[in-house]
């Protein structure tokens, strides 16, 4: 039996995109270890210069002007006005994009951001090619850039996610609602003991994980400083992701720190973080989110990004697994609340779980290698 061939595209190394076909393709090698995958960052491999100048633009937008990029955000206006520059895009794309495919002949394409999912759609329009493409959504808000007719499948985070795609004209049973992939680790549940050992924390202190996504974002200085110095009874764990002058600046000054605090960069064992922790204080993107659930771990939400992450954060408010604070210091005021009150951490944290799709990647995996040609 010949051995089936799946591409997988996202965009952006740091990116929750790249997390996502990371899950999925672990998965796939886990399901059938003669499977070959080729994992690619799609708009690198296409355009890498226009890949650095957009996402040098969006940073700088989202951390100086956020309004502008919740206008911009599934907006109909802005959508049929770029509709013709996307054509443009995806038909300058399409050379290299021929030729990848043609040299790979993937059995399947797993896409886990819209814009290389609009690129493979648009290929087997034009090429009228029938390769089967999944659509993986990382966020719980889908926006119109996802809407393709030649899309096989739209793995969506949840039923509400799936009817919003409905009535945007996709097929019911096109729409699968696996969640969102995240590694298979989280499924796991090390002892807790040997962790807090580990890390040199107190194994009966609760304990605060303050992330700000896979590039540090948000008032995490200003917000540690206040939780120092508050009298709340708490141990914090920082995670600082990419973002190296935040690490850099909490290790000069954690000596000084009254709480207990871990400092950490890009870290590697959020799965174990998340297990120890109490709460996590966070922006809400799609994986952190999925990782969260899956640990039963309660969130309180800081500095949203406009668009998706608000969008998160509203599914999240609505179905209780999360709380919000406007700043830093009403975080503070907020998680003394919630370490209060642990009959809430509970329903909260039991919440979490049943929202939970932790073996999203895997389900995603098996389907891909169902309807593979």
């Amino acid at each position: 039996m010949a051995k089936k061939k799946i591409l997988l595209l996202y965009i952006s190394e740091d990116s929750g995109h790249h997390c996502a076909s990371l899950s999925i393709e672990r998965a796939l090698h886990a399901l059938d270890p003669d499977t070959k995958t080729l994992n690619i960052n799609s708009f690198n491999y296409t355009n890498p210069i226009l890949e650095r100048v957009i996402n040098t633009t969006y940073m700088s937008v989202v951390k100086r002007t956020p309004e502008i990029w919740e206008y911009l955000y599934d907006n109909p206006k802005v959508m049929k006005s770029v509709h013709r520059l996307r054509d443009i895009i995806h038909r300058s794309n399409t050379g290299k994009l021929k030729a990848l495919l043609d040299e790979f002949k993937p059995d399947g394409v797993i896409c886990t951001q819209a814009f290389p999912c609009g690129l493979i759609a648009d290929n087997k329009k034009t090429f009228d090619v029938n390769i089967p493409l999944i659509g993986v959504l990382t966020d719980y808000a889908p926006h119109s850039y996802w809407i393709f007719d030649k899309v096989d499948r739209y793995i969506v985070p949840s039923e509400e996610t799936g009817k919003k795609l409905i009535d945007n004209g996709v097929d019911p049973d096109r729409i699968m609602p696996y969640g969102i992939p995240i590694d298979a680790k989280f499924r796991n549940s090390p002892g807790k003991k040997e962790i807090f050992k580990a890390m040199s924390l107190e194994p009966n202190v609760a304990t605060a994980l303050i992330m700000g996504g896979t590039q540090g974002l948000g008032p995490i200085k200003e917000l540690v400083n206040l939780l120092d110095r508050s009298g709340l009874p708490l141990q914090m764990i920082i995670a600082c992701g990419t973002n190296k002058r935040l690490f850099r600046w909490l290790e000069s000054r954690k000596r000084n720190f009254k709480k207990k605090t871990v400092v950490l960069s890009f870290a590697g064992n959020i799965d174990e973080l998340m297990h120890i922790s109490t709460v996590i204080v966070t922006k809400p993107g799609g994986i952190t989110t999925a990782e969260a659930l899956a640990r039963g771990l309660p969130m309180l939400i800081v500095n949203p990004l406009p668009g998706q992450e608000a969008m998160n954060t509203k599914f999240l408010l609505n179905e209780g697994v999360a709380v919000r604070g406007q700043n830093p210091a009403d975080v503070v005021i907020v998680l003394e609340e919630l370490l209060y009150n642990k009959n809430k951490l509970k329903i909260m944290s039991d919440k979490a779980k049943s929202l939970s799709k932790p073996d999203s990647a895997g389900s995603i995996a098996r389907l891909m290698l169902e309807i593979a040609k």
